[in-house]
């Protein structure tokens, strides 16, 4: 698969991207408000010319958060046929404030400690999540194009809504960062006193506090974008830090061990690569030819914990019906099949061929 896309934005992300899709064969243009970063971009073979390209079929916007959203509406007018998603995790403040079918709220689920184009890399998304958002507007045929795009790019497409999306990378991203900026920063300040405490500060501490090394001009956006969300597992956090106290103090083993034991199980349980060709069905589903339907079974998917690896949309000869091609794991075919039926759908499955 290849084509032409811009990429709005050369830093990190958004030169990842520019790399991985030359690598892929596209023709890349680049649009950044800091020319000098964006002619180190061309020196490096980030991008492959400069300014908005009309013929553009992809457009990912990945500026600041703050900032997504009009440059979403830019790119939308620069190129009048091309679809445009974004790089952004908060969603719902640029989901609700573009209302065009050709935009499909978007979050790579990737990153560097590195920052700017020297962290970026063609294989910064292969075997990591990509959330795909789209909104109440977003088209199907916008839908499954930017989803095949990223895919090509070796990542797994994961479909929430918006603020779903926004509340579930409050735990698994904004407040974990806080968290470990908060850790760090107490060390530092511990180390004034006691000379070796950051000398000390090896395996796990470093491990928990890798992301506080991460760009901080990002942040207190992103904070602003996601105050609601992230202050409500702040709030969860606060309470299970003063259980965690009182079993300390109390010298509660039980407890403690119940913890530890519950949470060691969770992670070791973290899903991690993808099943072989052979472990693999096809569920077909046949759809009103309607807006918003590839979305709402896409979505349906991720709520029921069923990753799909390839998606396809069909239409009928006549127009008014179409059928979804969706390859899921062997195992999760049932529950698939009963999450659609319940909502009406009539779906049918059998061996990949």
């Amino acid at each position: 698969m290849s084509g032409r896309a811009t990429v709005v934005g050369v830093g990190l992300i958004g030169g990842s991207i520019g790399l991985a899709l030359r690598e892929r064969g596209w023709h890349v243009s680049g649009v950044d408000s800091d020319e000098a970063r964006l002619a180190t971009a061309l020196e490096m073979g980030v991008v492959d010319s400069a300014g908005w390209d009309p013929a553009a079929e992809v457009t990912f916007v990945a500026t600041p958060v703050a900032h997504i959203a009009d440059a979403v509406r830019e790119a939308l007018a620069a190129s009048p046929s091309g679809l445009v998603t974004d790089v952004g995790s908060v969603k719902v403040p640029v989901v609700s404030g573009v209302d065009d079918p050709r935009f499909v709220g978007g979050h790579p689920m990737a990153g560097s400690e590195q920052d700017g184009l020297e962290g970026a890399a063609a294989d910064m998304f292969v075997d990591t999540n990509w959330v795909l958002t789209p909104g109440d507007a977003t088209d199907d045929a916008s839908f499954a194009r930017v989803r095949t795009t990223v895919a090509s790019l070796g990542a797994e497409v994961v479909t929430l809504s918006p603020d779903r999306h926004d509340a579930l990378v409050a735990l698994v991203s904004h407040v974990p960062h806080l968290t470990a900026a908060t850790l760090m920063g107490l060390a530092a300040a511990r180390s004034e006193e006691h000379y070796a405490v950051l000398r000390l500060a090896a395996g796990g501490f470093r491990d928990m506090t890798r992301v506080a090394a991460g760009h901080p001009g990002i942040w207190p956006d992103i904070c602003a974008e996601n105050s609601h969300a992230i202050a409500e597992v702040l709030d969860d956090l606060i309470a299970a830090l003063g259980v965690v106290r009182r079993e300390v103090v109390d010298s509660d083993r039980d407890g403690l061990l119940d913890r530890l034991e519950t949470a060691r199980a969770a992670r070791v349980s973290l899903p991690t690569g993808a099943p072989r060709p052979s472990e693999l069905a096809e569920v077909r589903v046949p759809i009103p030819d309607r807006h918003g339907e590839l979305a709402a079974i896409a979505t349906l998917a991720t709520e029921l914990d069923v990753n799909i690896y390839d998606l396809e949309i069909a239409h009928s000869a006549e127009g008014d019906r179409g059928v979804v091609l969706l390859i899921v794991e062997t195992g999760l075919v049932e529950r698939l099949k009963g999450g659609l039926m319940a909502k009406g759908y009539r779906p049918t499955s059998g061996p990949l061929t």
